[in-house]
């Protein structure tokens, strides 16, 4: 009997050791990368920030980097084929692409809102969310959107989202969304309510979505408070 849970045991670390690992991929980038998707164990393609778009063919053995278009950040992709292929980002970015990512078009949105989250179901139908409640249908593959009803209440001033990555090791970035352009101050707090850093001090700040990187490398490891203030108006 103890051989026999002796040979269970080792099969179940053998198991678990050969079919549950993550294992590092080199992709060639030092960008942050916020958005995945594969069609199948080969074709699976990764956007970022400042519009970065990496394509595999191979599983992610090899990411080449494809153009974009644009410098605006890039949270999600979805395709549903090896060719067709949509990705969004910032200030209502969305990209469409039909050979692949050799080419990616600018689609309209029809809205400036941070779009964070797109599923295509076929070639044709799909769905885009964002911030503010954003959700955007399209059923002739994004030559079209059509915002869908929103419910309960849109900030209409400014909006604090949260940063990321969170937790972090030395940077983070913080995204603030500014309706109405103001004076604007953006401090980090401790838990003590003493304010540690201003990133922004009393700078006006124009309308749109802002990624504004904070470098805490040399602050003590612990949680922070971020706090917004546009024309004395404050969100935390």
């Amino acid at each position: 009997m103890k051989s026999l849970q002796q040979i269970l045991f080792f099969f179940l670390v053998v198991y678990q050791t050969t079919f549950s690992q993550w294992f590092q991929q080199t992709s060639g980038t030092s960008h942050w990368l916020w958005g995945v998707s594969f069609t199948d164990a080969n074709n699976g393609t990764a956007v970022g920030e400042v519009g970065t778009i990496l394509r595999t063919t191979d599983g992610g053995d090899n990411w080449v980097s494809q153009t974009s278009g644009t410098t605006n950040h890039l949270l999600g992709v979805s395709f549903t084929d090896v060719n067709n292929r949509t990705a969004v980002g910032g200030n209502g970015t969305i990209l469409r692409t039909t050979d692949g990512g050799d080419n990616w078009v600018s689609q309209s949105s029809g809205t400036t809102n941070h779009l964070s989250g797109v599923s295509f179901t076929d070639a044709n139908n799909g769905t885009v969310i964002g911030q503010y409640g954003t959700i955007l249908r399209t059923t002739n593959g994004g030559a079209s959107f059509v915002e869908e009803d929103q419910i309960g209440d849109i900030p209409i001033a400014f909006s604090l989202s949260d940063n990321f990555p969170d937790p972090f090791n030395s940077t983070t970035t913080i995204s603030i969304q500014i309706r109405k352009a103001g004076k604007t101050m953006l401090s980090i707090y401790n838990l003590l309510g003493i304010e540690v850093a201003r990133i922004i001090d009393n700078q006006y700040v124009a309308t749109g979505e802002h990624f504004i990187q904070w470098d805490a490398s040399d602050y003590a490891s612990g949680i922070y408070l971020i706090k917004l203030t546009v024309d004395n108006e404050s969100v935390i």
